[in-house]
């Protein structure tokens, strides 16, 4: 083989793997922006580790989950239930009492 015909081949080959690593970035990303059920139940779907190692996904899990709060803004509304489960807290139901509400995100395990 000579080298052009090398390049003939090798260039549409390089391009089709290169457009399905995009594609297959942006159907990771748009999954990662849906609710968590529909995320695990994509990420179910693929194969083992390898999508893993091909795609960026700290990258992208990063950039899709950052939301869009700035420092100042009032927190979303949100529901939960208490540790003894007998009823659910709502934010707005704390806030329109007109005291602080502190919010800590963690583990204590």
């Amino acid at each position: 083989m000579t080298s052009s015909s090398v390049k003939k081949t090798l260039v549409p080959v390089v391009g089709a793997l290169a457009l399905l690593w995009v594609l297959g970035c942006g159907l990771i990303y748009s999954s990662m922006r849906r609710p968590p059920e529909q995320f695990g139940r994509v990420m179910s779907k693929l194969p083992g580790e390898l999508p893993f190692m091909i795609f960026p996904f700290e990258t992208m899990w990063m950039r899709a989950r950052a939301g869009t709060l700035q420092i100042g803004d009032p927190a979303p509304d949100f529901t939960l239930a208490k540790l003894d489960k007998s009823a659910h807290v709502q934010l707005s139901s704390l806030t329109a009492q007109g005291k602080p509400v502190v919010l800590i995100f963690g583990s204590y395990t």
